[in-house]
């Protein structure tokens, strides 16, 4: 593929794959895909999703393909801001993703198609919303068949929602070391029994799962049985209707109330408001990662700016509850996620690289790293310098606070431990953080004793 750079997470579809060129996204479309992608051209539903906003759109271009002898049609899709990862998402987030698939899908019926996969990395948000990215995930309808996308679908979206809602939010997780979705026995092994009570769980999950392991038994011989489009039609109704019956309320946890138990008086919160206002004005940011963003008070403020911002942080009620209010207010140019710092998403799947590290991801023009540096440096004993040089792989600019020892904040982080971190002056950032950026600007937050920097990337400004 001369000129081309393959994207390592689509080998796996013979009817196509992404590829890079002049560092735009073209996906390919096969020879083999061409029967089925003409139908979802031709039958319209290609426009109906894209009108829904359910699907990427794409425009057909005139390139040479990265693989001539295979390809049928070349396509540019339309870009998608930020790559998340359903492990990074809320519960709320993957719930809405599911949905939106189940949606594509009773569509798709409409129109003589079925997904013939239901992944949950086929979904990126986009505008706010859940859309869907695969478009050669489309099949003509295959008559009297269950639908093939039915497993994934539960291992994907409803296992995992139904661990999150009645076991443990943090279960989601699990998807990280699953990625072609929880195994269903597993699932059911760690949800409560009062599960089999809901005919749902109880048949796409608890019954399913023994299903599994029934025919994973080479000796057995599936039914070969048939399914009608009515059937079918009833199946992605009752799924629908499971997963609407999912709910996960996040409750008061040290970082989703954070703002209602800080030390900052009014006068600090609105001049800290203020600074970073002026801070991102400045270095005029086209995208911001907000790292330990909590609620996006902050990552609202580049958001208003017109920004694309993603919000960061690791505490699952806090991107819910900022999710939520990014969903209510509208908003369409801020993503929260989930993410730890102390152990951010690697490279996955095979050859560590069908799934992105968050490193791989960036970097973003701006980085906020407000009222974080000593949660890494004395809760998790992370040095400066490795936190400086983290921080330096994620963006050009970086607007950094500083919070000294004798803040209420970190007395309250030093009471049950011993205090090791002799190094933990704002003399040593500096000192430590000049290594990797430039100082372009230094604040003091009135009324505290924090402060505010802006600074520039010195491997960027080479």
């Amino acid at each position: 593929m001369t000129g081309s750079e393959y994207v390592p997470g689509s080998f796996r579809d013979p009817s196509g794959f992404l590829f890079f060129r002049n560092r735009s996204l073209y996906r390919q479309v096969n020879l083999v895909y061409r029967d089925n992608y003409d139908l979802l051209i031709q039958s319209g539903l290609y426009d109906k999703l894209v009108q829904e906003h359910l699907l990427i759109p794409h425009q057909e271009v005139d390139l040479p393909p990265a693989d001539p002898e295979k390809a049928y049609k070349v396509i540019q899709p339309e870009p998608i801001n930020f790559i998340s990862y359903p492990y990074e998402w809320c519960f709320s987030q993957l719930k809405d993703a599911a949905l939106a698939t189940l949606k594509i899908q009773e569509i798709a019926l409409d129109f003589g198609m079925s997904l013939k996969d239901a992944s949950a990395y086929n979904i990126q948000f986009k505008s706010g919303k859940p859309v869907f990215i695969d478009t050669l995930s489309l099949e003509k309808y295959p008559e009297g068949q269950p639908w093939v996308g039915y497993r994934q679908f539960c291992q994907h979206f409803l296992a995992p929602l139904a661990l999150m809602s009645y076991t443990d939010v943090r279960l989601s997780s699990l998807l990280r070391n699953h990625i072609d979705g929880i195994p269903l026995d597993l699932a059911c092994s760690l949800l409560p029994s009062r599960t089999r009570l809901s005919f749902s769980l109880l048949s796409h999950l608890h019954l399913h799962a023994k299903s599994q392991k029934r025919y994973a038994d080479k000796t057995a011989k599936p039914t070969g049985r048939k399914m009608s489009l009515r059937a079918l039609r009833g199946l992605i109704d009752n799924l629908t209707s499971a997963v609407r019956r999912l709910k996960w309320e996040p409750h008061k946890t040290e970082w989703s109330d954070y703002y209602e138990d800080t030390n900052y008086s009014p006068a600090a919160l609105q001049h800290k408001k203020q600074l970073v206002s002026e801070f991102l004005a400045q270095c005029n940011p086209q995208t911001v990662w907000d790292l330990g963003g909590n609620i996006g008070l902050f990552s609202r403020i580049a958001a208003d700016k017109g920004i694309f911002t993603v919000c960061f942080d690791i505490d699952p009620a806090a991107v819910e509850k900022n999710y939520r209010d990014c969903v209510t207010e509208g908003r369409t140019n801020l993503v929260p996620l989930l993410l730890d710092l102390t152990n951010p998403s690697p490279g996955l799947g095979w050859d560590n690289n069908e799934r992105t590290s968050i490193t791989e991801r960036g970097p973003a023009d701006a980085v906020l790293a407000l009222a974080l540096i000593h949660h890494l440096a004395i809760s998790n004993n992370v040095p400066l310098e490795r936190i400086a040089g983290f921080l330096s792989q994620l963006g050009q600019w970086l607007i950094l606070e500083f919070i000294p020892k004798h803040d209420s904040q970190i007395k309250r982080l030093l009471a049950t431990r011993e205090d090791i971190f002799s190094n933990y002056t704002r003399e040593a950032c500096e000192e430590v953080f000049s290594k990797w950026f430039s100082i372009v600007r230094t604040a003091k937050i009135t009324d505290s004793e924090r402060t505010l920097y802006l600074m520039c990337n010195r491997h960027a400004q080479r």
